[in-house]
């Protein structure tokens, strides 16, 4: 099982329902629950840049520009993903 697989399987059990970004889950770090007590999952901004390299072929800056506005910026309502800036943090 991957980590979405599980993470679903986790929040079936609570019946509790949250979005995913297709894609990315190599980037998942985990469940985070926001002020609401709402279930969200969290990724890795790093790793989804990353992802977008390796998979697509783009340039450091062509991925930087479409995760921040296709996929950091797309809203989907309640449960729409968390994005986690690790990278700024590494040395």
């Amino acid at each position: 099982m991957n980590k979405l697989e599980i993470i679903n399987e986790h929040l079936e059990e609570m019946e509790i329902q949250t979005l995913s970004a297709d894609g990315f889950d190599d980037a998942i770090l985990g469940i985070v629950t926001d002020f609401n007590s709402s279930e969200r999952i969290a990724y890795s901004v790093t790793k989804c840049i990353e992802i977008l390299m390796t998979r697509d072929n783009m340039s450091m800056e062509d991925a930087v520009e479409y995760f921040d506005f296709n996929v950091r910026g797309a809203y989907m309502g309640v449960g729409t993903p968390l994005w986690i800036d690790d990278g700024m943090f590494s040395d």
